[in-house]
């Protein structure tokens, strides 16, 4: 199937769940300088609806040098350091001084795959990609491509790839956010059922 760069207007849709469904199936594609390509079926999300959202870094309208990229137009890249080490690479939707972004947390390796091993040498295919931060990693994501435009050439994401029915998609609690009050329970994370290179608490 072809496969295109997806146009601004599917980022700037105004709900953050709506784009983290639609992003399932789709490729983000990181070139090498050597004109070769990483990528990857995107198979997990999660959706951060900031300001309200106590999961957010934008919650309660909150803004630092971090969290500036937030509020950015949708199509936009988030890219952030956790733990000091791992990288997480997330998508800004909606409009700009709104700050919804989309967590990716899991592809499935399409293209470059021995690059990824080179990477990270994982133990298998689907362990390559199957966490935010083990893609990253593998991808050659990190904190230079924060704020990134997806619409350019430095990283982006391709329509067309895989075709995810209603049917195939499970949806769950975030990970990783026990702090977050009455936001803990919400269904906001959501991936393709039975796919391997989902990450871990399926």
């Amino acid at each position: 199937m072809t496969t295109r760069k997806l146009a601004r207007e599917f980022y700037t849709h105004p709900d953050v769940l709506t784009v983290a469904r639609r992003l399932l199936g789709q490729v983000l594609v990181v070139p090498a300088r050597n004109g070769t390509r990483v990528a990857g079926i995107i198979v997990e999300t999660e959706a951060y609806r900031g300001p309200q959202d106590r999961a957010s870094h934008a919650y309660g309208g909150r803004r630092t040098m971090r969290t500036e990229t937030m509020y950015r137009i949708g199509g936009t890249a988030y890219v952030y350091l956790i733990y000091g080490r791992y990288h997480q690479f997330n998508v800004v939707t909606g409009v700009e001084e709104v700050p919804h972004a989309v967590l990716v947390r899991a592809l499935e390796p399409l293209q470059g795959i021995r690059r990824m091993r080179d990477r990270r040498r994982g133990t298998s295919a689907h362990d390559l990609t199957n966490g935010p931060g083990k893609l990253c990693m593998a991808l050659g994501v990190d904190g230079r491509l924060d704020g990134a435009d997806l619409i350019g050439d430095r990283v982006w994401i391709e329509g067309g790839a895989r075709q995810i029915s209603p049917a195939a998609i499970a949806c769950g609690p975030r990970i990783g956010i026990d702090y977050a009050g009455a936001y803990v329970g919400k269904r906001w994370r959501l991936c393709v059922r039975d796919e391997p290179a989902v990450s871990g608490r399926r």
